[in-house]
């Protein structure tokens, strides 16, 4: 118990940088993954690329170059001034933005291939019905994307639950601040706590084989369901 209260400060962060991050991502990701399914334009390739570098980049570089442009003198550092602060890198708002830069393409390509697989037959069925677009895909395309969103909403969320190298270069190690359940297992290394090193791992790695175990299930039933 005494284990729990010392690392609950990084599990309530943690669990408030995934939240947040996954529903920007949601946001976000649905208007890129439609245009990538859809589009014909030659650019969708370099989108593609630019969307997917996260997955082959390593973390630091990719947080080194976010910490630059969060940072004092960067963009990060104007927009802070805004309201009276000198940098978006060690807070918050920074880890939000890295990670959603990090986890993009865990939420973009379920979406995109989703979308993909749904074909342009019942947008068309829609629109002979006289829907315009909006209500088209709000009662036609997101019913059909169900098992699309579910997987790229656990996938988006474990993915920054789990992340590492980019929240280390961004955040730094600032109890209550910028220090996540993956900062802390690097601190318990670090001190030689084996034992608290060792049951937060394990939290993390059950956590992660269980959210994905559930998708998996979840996903197939609704496949099965799925009024195409």
């Amino acid at each position: 118990m005494t284990l729990f209260w010392e690392i609950w400060p990084a599990i309530r962060l943690t669990l408030a940088l995934a939240a947040t991050t996954t529903i920007i991502l949601l946001l976000l990701g649905t208007p890129v993954a439609w245009w990538l399914a859809r589009s014909k334009s030659r650019w969708t390739v370099l989108v593609n690329a630019l969307v997917a570098l996260p997955l082959v980049l390593p973390p630091t570089v990719l947080g080194f170059y976010m910490l630059i442009l969060l940072g004092a003198n960067g963009p990060g550092g104007w927009l802070a001034s805004l309201w009276g602060a000198r940098t978006l890198a060690f807070t918050f708002p920074g880890l939000v933005i890295g990670s959603v830069f990090y986890s993009l393409p865990f939420v973009v390509q379920p979406l995109r291939n989703t979308f993909a697989s749904i074909g342009p037959g019942p947008l068309e069925a829609a629109f002979s019905l006289g829907f315009d677009f909006k209500k088209a895909f709000v009662l036609v395309v997101l019913p059909l994307a169900r098992p699309g969103y579910l997987t790229a909403t656990v996938l988006g969320f474990s993915h920054t639950v789990g992340e590492f190298g980019v929240v280390m270069m961004i955040g730094g190690n600032i109890p209550g601040r910028t220090k996540v359940l993956s900062i802390a297992i690097f601190d318990y290394v670090e001190q030689l706590r084996w034992t608290e090193a060792h049951i937060v791992a394990f939290g993390m790695m059950v956590f992660a084989f269980v959210a994905l175990a559930l998708t998996m299930g979840a996903d197939r039933h609704l496949s099965r369901v799925q009024p195409y």
